[in-house]
């Protein structure tokens, strides 16, 4: 039933490609640049015959002092925030003019980074205000290089810097637009520039797009001015594609992936650029590290499951790297078991043969599941399950060693129920409802689990989705179906998602519709009252059935008619609308 994407954190992706290197001078008069007001670009013409050579200043000044002393990862944070070291970005700058190729400045966003590695978190939310002060005359210009851009954006996105904490200062998100959009407009510059003229290289491509990638994983929103940043970059994805280390490739694919996850429109020029790409993951393919193992089978399901056609060169590539998930199966991290199951479980429910060196790959991983089962967080157990009742519900056998991951899961979701959001309520439910549909014994563990998860679903109530509310009530019926009892907290769950129902009825689709009806049809039928919010929900649902009955494909039909026929058979009412359902949907009994 399910067509929910299980939601695998941002967290995961880290580029690793520590590219530590890190105007012409604006004009004076302010202009507008998308979501931000910065200074405009003057026109003053090139006559630097190579960009990406460094220009020093005759001697060291107090400034540089600092910059090259705040390099060093164990330095304290207050020694990166002196109004020194901007003082002397600031001036050489000034100085240099369009001779100025940003090297400073990008061996200074190095150093935030370095501070954060070395601190093992990004930057909180009170060095993120303390930075923003500093960083108020922090521009890049159109003259700066391309490993100068790409070190910045790069070291300023894995710091953290461009993030958008909840709730945000006004004055840190002005200051992180007026930023962001001189470096957007910097590379979109030197993007459009003719081939002979611009540097750029491999290493820079694949670090911009992981890095714009990760701005949006990080809450930015996909403005024009960056959507116009990464439509430039894809082109050279192509002209650069034989350069590409398994680093590289696997971290383009993963930016991909999130972007068009985010929201970034799939175009022909993303479409090309993973086409090009996938030929390279089968050619390097004894190369990737376990990382790059699930970020690449990850970035391949989630391009799939947004649509992406499975084109020629997709199923090679997915063949090349499972057998590498059961050579490497010792070195996966919790998050990595995660990504591959759920990416492995997408997959096959987008029309993925299921090969013998898929069932290898997976009865590879089960086994980690129990033994790192202390380490999952609430998404991660959320996100497994799921994938393995997924790949059951496509015919995945039933293995002790399932079994055993699943029995591991299961008592940790009341020790982390707190950490789990809307999304991964919805997904355990649906997951221990399918299982228990496929013949999981009904254990104490699940018991357990299912009574822990009713409460949330009537606290969070006002956050579910259309398909969390579908997932969540026909979750529940198919558990009462199969055992479950009626509880007074399961009809209080029930009771809470039903007025959604009717708030939200022109967002769901055919399946939703359709599961929606047999669930409530289901739970009447096993004893639940009709109440008038039931009654109001299989009210609001009904003039759907005829405003979409010709998508509902034969199942969908079968449903209908099986749910409306129930209904009544339990004391629903005939109404019109009902009576009408009923005869729009009999002439697709016959012409299916």
């Amino acid at each position: 039933m399910d067509r929910s994407s299980a939601g695998i954190s941002g967290k995961y992706a880290r580029s690793g490609n520590d590219d530590n290197q890190p105007n012409d001078r604006a004009a004076s008069r302010r202009g507008r640049y998308r979501q931000a007001t910065v200074r405009q670009w003057d026109n003053t013409p090139r006559t630097t015959p190579r960009r990406n050579k460094f220009y020093h200043s005759a001697a060291a000044g107090p400034s540089q002092y600092l910059l090259r002393r705040s390099v060093n990862p164990a330095q304290n944070f207050h020694a990166l925030i002196k109004p020194e070291i901007m003082a002397g970005l600031v001036s050489k700058s000034d100085r240099l003019g369009h001779r100025y190729d940003g090297r400073d400045h990008g061996l200074y966003a190095s150093s935030i980074k370095k501070y954060t590695s070395a601190s093992k978190r990004p930057l909180n939310r009170a060095e993120q205000s303390q930075l923003m002060r500093l960083l108020q005359n922090f521009a890049a210009t159109r003259s700066w290089n391309w490993r100068s851009l790409t070190t910045t954006l790069h070291s300023f996105t894995s710091a953290g810097v461009f993030t958008l904490h909840k709730p945000m200062d006004g004055r840190v998100q002005l200051t992180q637009a007026a930023l962001l959009s001189t470096l957007l407009d910097a590379i979109i510059f030197n993007c459009n520039q003719k081939p002979e003229a611009s540097d750029i290289g491999a290493q820079e491509i694949a670090n911009l797009l992981w890095a714009m990638a990760k701005l949006m994983d990080n809450r930015q929103e996909l403005t024009p001015g960056l959507n116009e940043a990464v439509a430039v970059l894809l082109p050279h994805v192509n002209a650069h594609k034989d350069q590409f280390i398994p680093q590289h490739i696997a971290n383009l694919l993963w930016a991909m992936a999130k972007l068009v996850d985010n929201g970034l429109e799939r175009t022909a020029e993303l479409n090309e650029a993973v086409v090009v790409l996938l030929p390279h993951v089968n050619v390097q393919k004894d190369q990737f590290i376990p990382q790059a193992i699930a970020n690449l089978l990850w970035a391949m399901a989630k391009l799939v499951d947004n649509g992406l056609e499975r084109i020629s060169g997709l199923n090679e590539a997915v063949a090349a790297l499972l057998p590498l998930v059961n050579a490497q199966k010792n070195q996966f991290t919790p998050q990595h078991i995660t990504n591959l199951l759920w990416a492995m479980a997408k997959l096959v429910d987008n029309g993925l043969e299921r090969t013998p060196g898929l069932n290898e790959a997976v009865a590879a991983l089960l086994p980690q599941v129990n033994a790192q089962k202390d380490q999952f967080n609430a998404q991660g157990i959320a996100n497994l399950l799921w994938a393995m009742a997924k790949l059951v519900d496509n015919g995945l056998e039933r293995t002790p060693e399932l079994n055993e991951a699943v029995t591991a899961l299961l008592p940790p979701i009341n020790a982390q129920k707190n950490q789990l959001n809307a999304q991964g309520i919805a997904n355990l439910m649906w997951s221990m409802a399918k299982l228990a549909n496929n013949g999981l014994e009904r254990t104490p563990g699940l018991k357990e689990a299912v009574v822990t998860l009713l409460p949330l679903v009537s606290a969070q109530k006002d956050q579910f989705n259309p398909q969390g509310i579908t997932n969540l009530l026909w979750a529940m019926a198919k558990l009462v179906d199969n055992g479950q009892e009626q509880t007074p907290e399961l009809n209080e769950a029930v009771a809470a998602l039903l007025p959604h129902v009717n708030a939200q009825q022109n967002q769901f689709i055919p399946q939703h519709i359709s599961n929606l009806l047999w669930a409530m049809a289901k739970l009447v039928d096993n004893g639940q009252e009709q109440t008038p919010e039931l009654k109001e929900a299989v009210a609001a649902l009904l003039p759907c059935v005829n405003t979409q009955k010709d998508q509902f494909n034969p199942q969908d039909i079968a449903i209908l008619l099986w749910t409306m026929a129930k209904l009544v058979d339990n004391g629903h009412e005939q109404t019109p609308d009902l009576n009408k359902a009923v005869a729009v949907l009999l002439p697709h009994v016959n012409a299916q």
